[in-house]
């Protein structure tokens, strides 16, 4: 496996924990900056929102650029802009510094998935993807409480510092020539072209059951402590072991995705998610019951972190290894899928969490995201079949 894959590893792993890390610091921030928990909590919003729209403009803005000047673009970028915001006192300077952080994120992931695909061989492609997107999750394991500590021990700003400070080695990496200075003969396609191959009925179905998943994901993530604290009234000092298990599952389906050689991509996609769902399912339903809760509540986060990374990473994968006829925009949009559904999950989770269902909600309608991307697989699978 190329070392570049690892570096990448490493900066989606420092763009991770600028994305998730701030949620964790809105009363810091809004006492500093002189701003409402809600207003600092568009910090976080707007680097979902840059995501979303970064990944499709920023591949197709620099898609005639050589792959390394991309890259050291879009880093040098990120690395500045986290250093703006880690010195300015100005709430409006910081809310546009995440923004154009997220736009370099959006940027750099892009044209990385697409990269990885053309600088390994075919037969580890799948691997390199999930190595490439582990930093997602070992972000969520350790980045996200590691700049929680450093919030607490030296303030906000010094997760910043961090940060920038995390990304120095990609960029170092990209500006080492290692990786190649322009695209493969055959590779360069007009913008047009590239759209009109996204249209595929099979890339466009990958990309809404990769999103339905990664909805399903974050709407149960994001509200995993309400669910152990309010609706299982259990003890707040749970709440770390499982976000931690959670994320040591999410490491492990991802690892194990890229490893595992299925010769049924589909079938197996469908048999993940039919345990996801009932694992959803179960975990909502008995919140209420905290006897039975606790006895299968760590082994089934454990699982459900496993199962909802996994397959996530394994969907990306299958996207990205058919969208061949798009070598410059598919990981595009492949990254605006994520997004979509890591940004609409938490959003919908918060609804149901307000409903009558309360904390269980999340839970319940994070098997209803992975139920819809399951009917959807097997409707489309049935129509192609009588087509």
């Amino acid at each position: 496996m190329p070392f570049t894959v690892y570096l990448f590893s490493i900066a989606v792993f420092a763009q991770g924990t600028s994305e998730f890390m701030l949620a964790g610091l809105l009363p810091d921030l809004s006492a500093e900056l002189d701003v409402s928990v809600p207003q600092a909590g568009l910090l976080t919003s707007a680097f979902a929102v840059g995501m979303v729209f970064g990944a499709p403009l920023t591949a197709a803005f620099s898609r005639g650029w050589p792959p390394r000047r991309s890259l050291a673009i879009f880093l040098l970028v990120f690395i500045a802009v986290h250093l703006l915001g880690a010195i300015t006192t100005s709430f409006t300077v910081l809310l546009a510094s995440r923004v154009v952080a997220a736009l370099a994120n959006a940027g750099f992931l892009a044209v990385a998935l697409s990269l990885v695909t053309r600088i390994v061989p075919t037969e580890q492609r799948n691997r390199a993807l999930s190595i490439v997107l582990a930093g997602t999750t070992i972000a969520l394991i350790a980045g996200v409480p590691a700049g929680a500590f450093l919030a607490m021990s030296f303030g906000w700003r010094s997760a910043l510092w961090a940060v920038a400070l995390i990304s120095v080695p990609g960029l170092l990496a990209v500006l080492s020539r290692s990786i190649g200075n322009s695209l493969p003969a055959g590779e360069r396609r007009r913008l047009i072209s590239e759209f009109v191959a996204l249209r595929n009925f099979r890339l466009l179905l990958l990309m809404f059951l990769a999103l339905s998943v990664n909805a399903a994901t974050f709407c149960g993530f994001s509200y995993l402590a309400p669910l152990v604290t309010e609706a299982a009234k259990l003890p707040a000092t749970m709440v770390p072991l499982v976000l931690a298990l959670f994320g040591i599952g999410a490491l492990l389906g991802v690892l194990l995705a890229g490893r595992l050689a299925l010769r049924r991509p589909a079938a197996s996609g469908r048999l993940a998610g039919a345990l996801l769902a009932i694992g959803w399912s179960i975990l909502g339903s008995l919140a209420a019951h905290p006897t039975a809760f606790l006895a299968m509540f760590l082994p089934l986060t454990l699982l459900l972190g496993a199962l909802s990374f996994g397959l996530g990473s394994a969907l990306i994968a299958r996207f990205m290894a058919e969208a061949s006829g798009a070598p410059t925009m598919a990981g595009a949009f492949a990254t605006m899928s994520f997004n979509i559904g890591a940004a609409l999950g938490p959003v919908l989770g918060g609804l149901a969490f307000s409903s009558w269902l309360g904390a269980a909600g999340p839970a319940l309608l994070s098997a209803g995201f992975v139920c819809l991307a399951l009917l959807t697989s097997l409707v489309s699978t049935r129509r192609r079949q009588t087509g």
